[in-house]
């Protein structure tokens, strides 16, 4: 796989991958944060943190986060909803 003969054009990166490596990069950094935010909480809670604040902030972050990420996925599913019931 991925492989280039003498003779052949290797095909260049689209706009395609260009939005899959963004979305996955995107998708990461939420799951970053969300672990993050469980990680303080788990200190919080074995009395290791003690600057509550930063906790609920962290938490209040991973929770903006999955919500975006939630939405934009919604978006993308009727994007491609809409363009399959499209006639050709």
């Amino acid at each position: 796989l991925g492989q280039v003969r003498v003779g052949q054009v290797a095909p260049a990166a689209g706009p395609q991958d260009d939005f899959v490596s963004t979305l996955q990069g995107l998708v990461a950094k939420v799951n970053e944060v969300s672990a993050q935010a469980g990680r303080l909480t788990v200190a919080y809670e074995r009395g290791e943190e003690t600057d509550l604040a930063k906790v609920m902030l962290a938490r209040q972050q991973a929770s903006i986060g999955f919500e975006a990420t939630l939405q934009v996925r919604n978006k993308v599913l009727a994007a491609y909803k809409e363009i399959m019931s499209m006639a050709v």
